[in-house]
């Protein structure tokens, strides 16, 4: 069965550059098919700091697996319930917050992979697409394929980034470049040597595992850094630049220039 989780995952095993977009203050289920068009690969709803009603990520989920177009969860925390009613909602994969240890990577486990490996109890809106829950149906449609990407926002996440990167649970490795930017003492600083050290840390014990590091918002820098793995932004910040470049398009036109407003003719 083609799944969007199935085909992230196929996508994240190349190096061709893979992009999406966070959702954090707006989300709503149209949204998915303008990211589609938009030629993005991946969406994240953001539950962590955004203000979404399960009925709401579960539809928007939903449209996500109908058009084969992945959708991904940020959760609130890696805490056993919280993940397994995230799951009841039918994302395609999971982003952990402030993840700093394997031992939050083993609630995720035991909240995702139904026994003997786990203690999921399957079930919820989201879930109705599987033939059936079945132990092997759960775990080879469903298991082998989740998505997780545990985010470093820590000192004591990048201290032990080794053992997180290499967990088999983990697709790849998520960075929290402000959150962790505070915990190191340079918020906030790009440009700072710890802060570049730290993310040099990262990025070599997610390339000695074989996994992708999980980056944004800068995307040309971090792609002619070697990342590949990105998001561009949340629908909030994007608009809004979008928006304000056309607003300097008609405060200050140029002759040679199209109007920003115009629609271009299909291709």
């Amino acid at each position: 069965m083609l799944t969007p989780a199935r085909t992230l995952q196929a996508q994240l095993a190349g190096n061709d550059p893979v992009i999406g977009l966070m959702a954090t203050d707006h989300a709503w289920p149209f949204l998915v098919e303008i990211c589609q068009k938009s030629g993005l690969d991946y969406l994240i709803v953001d539950c962590e700091h955004g203000n979404f009603s399960d009925e709401l990520v579960s539809h928007i989920c939903q449209v996500g697996r109908l058009a084969n177009f992945p959708v991904l969860v940020r959760t609130i925390s890696c805490e056993e319930t919280v993940v397994r009613r995230t799951i009841d909602l039918g994302p395609s994969g999971i982003l952990v917050p402030c993840v700093e240890s394997t031992d939050q990577l083993e609630q995720v486990r035991r909240a995702a992979w139904m026994p003997p490996r786990g203690r999921r109890r399957p079930g919820g809106m989201g879930n109705y697409w599987l033939a059936d829950y079945q132990y092997d149906t759960w775990r080879n449609e469903f298991e082998e394929h989740f998505i997780v990407i545990p985010q470093i926002e820590a000192q004591a996440g990048v201290v032990n980034v080794e053992a997180i990167a290499a967990h088999p649970l983990v697709t790849a490795v998520g960075l929290g470049p402000y959150d962790l930017s505070a915990d190191l003492g340079c918020c906030w600083n790009p440009e700072h040597e710890d802060f570049v050290a730290a993310l040099d840390h990262i990025k070599a014990a997610a390339d000695a595992v074989g996994k992708k590091v999980w980056a944004g918002c800068d995307g040309p820098k971090l792609r002619a850094s070697g990342y590949t793995f990105l998001w561009v932004g949340t629908v909030t910040s994007v608009l809004t630049n979008a928006l304000a470049q056309i607003v300097q398009g008609l405060q200050n036109p140029t002759d040679d220039s199209p109007s920003a407003t115009e629609t271009p003719p299909p291709a």
